[in-house]
Order: C-alpha cells, then structure tokens, then sequence
C-alpha cells in the first residue's frame, strides 16, 4: 500500500531520524496518468541545459532544467538568474493534485531532466533566499527510478530512498538547514527521468 493512500499525514513516516521533516507519499499518479505525464513533460518542455558559475567559471550541464511559476518569479542559484515561464495547463493539474495530497501550496516550479544514470546532482541544500524558509519542496519523478539520498551537515549520517515513477517526496520544516541532499550517479539506468520541484517562492 502506497503512504498517501493513508487518511492522516502525521502517519507518514519521517524518513529523517532528526532536524527535518521528509514523507515519502509513493504513487500520487497511476502509471497510465504517470505514463502521460512523462510523454508531455518530455516533449512540450523548452528544456534548455543548466548552467551555473563555479569558482568563477560557467559550467553547463548534460541535464536540462525548466523553471515555471504563478508570476515570473526570479530564481537565483549558483549565480545565474532565470526567470519563471508561465504554468502550462498540465503543469497546473499536477499542482493540483500535489497540493491535495500534501495540504500545502506551492507557486513555482523547477523541473530538471536527467537524460540518463550518468547524470545526476551533487551535495546541495535548497536554502536560497528567495524560498519560504522551511517551507515545503514537493519532488514528483516521472520516469526512471533513482536512489536519492540525504546527508546530515553534522553527524554526516545519510538516508536514502528510491524514488519510483510517478511518485511524490515532500522535504519541509528544518529538512534544508540540516540536511544536503543528492541524485547519486548510477550506470544501471540507461533512460531518462524528469524531476518536478513544486516550491513557494517569496517576493
């Protein structure tokens, strides 16, 4: 049985043994809805290649990104600035859903798209400035599976979950003061997964 399908959140189970909160929720879409998602995401997104500035150089990255929200929100991270999109029909449908099955509310969103396991994302916290602190991240993964993983900043210790098609982690509370999180690089997952971040970004 899928966490979500429980009738009270406070149920879930915390994945963090201390400092933050993190409810991994399974399925929040069947696999034919997840299924259809995927296809769109895939191929209506403007993905464009990620760039960020690291020890005063550009780097541009294998993975694509795509940045939406209820207003043209500025998000800034690793020194490069974007500029939000729009929500398109499909995006404001999954929204809705998210913020049914985890009662919260959310204004932007940042997709990313790993062509394959060689790709991934490094130790990182989503602690920028322009995010409600301690506000809820909703991560929905459509596509391949892949293990994701935390690290606590001082006891180190690390906890990780694979993430399934279709299914919904939310991190809130103190999860981003306290913990880095990772998508590990794999070479036994040979096709793409698209990852939806829904936040609230504060203007």
């Amino acid at each position: 049985m899928d966490l979500f399908s429980q009738s009270d959140t406070n149920e879930l189970l915390n994945l963090l043994p201390e400092d933050g909160t993190v409810h991994y929720y399974g399925h929040a879409f069947t696999k034919q809805e997840a299924d259809a998602h995927y296809e769109y995401l895939l191929n209506e997104i403007p993905w464009k290649q990620d760039q960020a500035i690291i020890f005063g150089k550009l780097i541009t990255t294998k993975r694509k990104v795509a940045w939406f929200g209820e207003e043209e929100f500025e998000y800034s991270y690793s020194k490069i600035t974007k500029v939000a999109l729009p929500f398109t029909n499909e995006l404001l449908e999954i929204k809705k859903i998210i913020e049914s099955i985890t009662k919260e509310t959310y204004n932007s969103c940042l997709l990313n798209l790993y062509h394959d396991g060689s790709e991934g994302m490094a130790w990182h916290s989503d602690g920028e400035k322009d995010l409600k602190k301690n506000g809820a991240i909703a991560s929905v993964t459509f596509g391949a599976e892949r293990k994701f993983a935390f690290k606590h900043k001082r006891t180190k210790e690390v906890v990780s979950k694979v993430l399934q098609h279709g299914s919904l982690l939310v991190m809130k509370d103190e999860t981003q003061t306290h913990w880095l999180h990772r998508l590990p690089p794999t070479k036994k997952v040979h096709r793409p997964r698209i990852n939806l971040t829904f936040r609230t970004i504060i203007t």
